[in-house]
């Protein structure tokens, strides 16, 4: 297949498939004419690609991580041990990064659900949401 039957595949661009190939995770094979010939390996691979990276990791990382997995995905060759440690690191790293967003949106959500004080109620010309929730604001009356 080509690369735009590729991209209709996996729903990636044509430039991002472009992109994967200059990182050196995706090899296609080379018409005579010069066209990229994709096979069905090449739509998992792309998907493998597509879920690193939405797991945080770089394509750097998935250069190394995708010669190393066996069993769509499932398990890591025996032969690739040393990546076993990157990828504990990547996810404690991505564990962190996740907690800080979860104290983050804690503190929106407090804030979010904190009455309005009337002076910035007034400074916001919305007196009808003094004393109320943001959100939770009265209707205007008829």
């Amino acid at each position: 297949m080509r690369i735009g039957a590729l991209s209709q595949r996996t729903g990636v661009s044509e430039r991002a498939l472009r992109y994967y190939e200059e990182q050196g995770l995706l090899s296609p094979l080379r018409r005579p004419s010069g066209y990229r010939e994709y096979t069905d390996e090449h739509v998992h691979t792309v998907r493998s690609i597509r879920t690193l990276l939405a797991a945080g990791l770089g394509t750097a990382t998935i250069a190394d991580v995708l010669p190393c997995m066996v069993d769509e995905g499932g398990q890591l060759a025996a032969a690739c041990p040393d990546l076993l440690l990157d990828l504990v690191r990547e996810r404690n790293r991505i564990s962190a990064a996740m907690e800080e967003l979860r104290v983050a949106r804690e503190m929106l959500d407090t804030i979010i659900a904190a009455p309005v004080p009337p002076e910035a109620a007034r400074a916001l010309d919305c007196d009808e949401a003094v004393g109320t929730e943001v959100g939770a604001a009265r209707a205007p009356s008829s």
